[in-house]
């Protein structure tokens, strides 16, 4: 399985391709961020960080996109940005018709490192174990975007399972426990 990781942002959106199966060594692909100006217009921004994705769409053809899930941050501004940026990325890969999964930060750095409280440069440490790489990828928002591809192919074939199951339970149409009722008129 290859899997886009997006780390969204608007100022840096972490791009990270990884190919592999659970239980198997995984590569790294690619690794990159995609930057705009901070004092562009916002419009500008976000058609530019479109076109950095669809490069990398149409150089790595991934199988699925994941995007970190974004989630109340104190900045409101910088939630914002992280927002669009997300949406720009879920925009591009269903376009395209790739599958799009988003994970919360806790459950990537759960999955990644055991701990769901880690910080980023416990993420990054593990990402470049994982990857086997010389040294972790620079800036952090990189390295998140190859932890979101590395969680997404650990927990892709468990939600998969998951989906399956719920999917065949809704086929089977609404089950009703079966009680008997006491007869009416008889001692009990």
């Amino acid at each position: 399985m290859r899997v886009l990781g997006v780390d969204p942002g608007l100022t840096r959106c972490g791009i990270g391709v990884v190919e592999g199966v659970a239980g198997r060594p995984l590569t790294m692909v690619g690794v990159g961020v995609v930057r705009t100006p901070a004092d562009a217009d916002l419009g500008h921004r976000l058609v530019a960080v479109e076109q950095g994705i669809e490069r990398w769409l149409d150089e790595h053809r991934p199988e699925c996109v994941a995007v970190e899930r974004v989630f109340s941050q104190h900045n409101v501004r910088t939630v914002m940005g992280t927002a669009q940026a997300s949406a720009v990325a879920i925009l591009c890969a269903s376009r395209r018709g790739i599958p799009v999964a988003l994970h919360t930060p806790s459950e990537v750095k759960a999955a990644v490192t055991g701990s769901g409280r880690a910080d980023k440069a416990q993420v990054g440490a593990m990402v470049t174990r994982l990857l086997r790489l010389a040294a972790p990828p620079k800036p952090a928002d990189a390295a998140d975007a190859l932890a979101l591809a590395i969680c997404h192919i650990w927990r892709a074939p468990a939600q998969n399972r998951l989906q399956q199951a719920v999917a065949l339970h809704a086929s089977q149409g609404p089950h009703r426990p079966h009680h008997p009722h006491p007869s009416k008129g008889r001692p009990a």
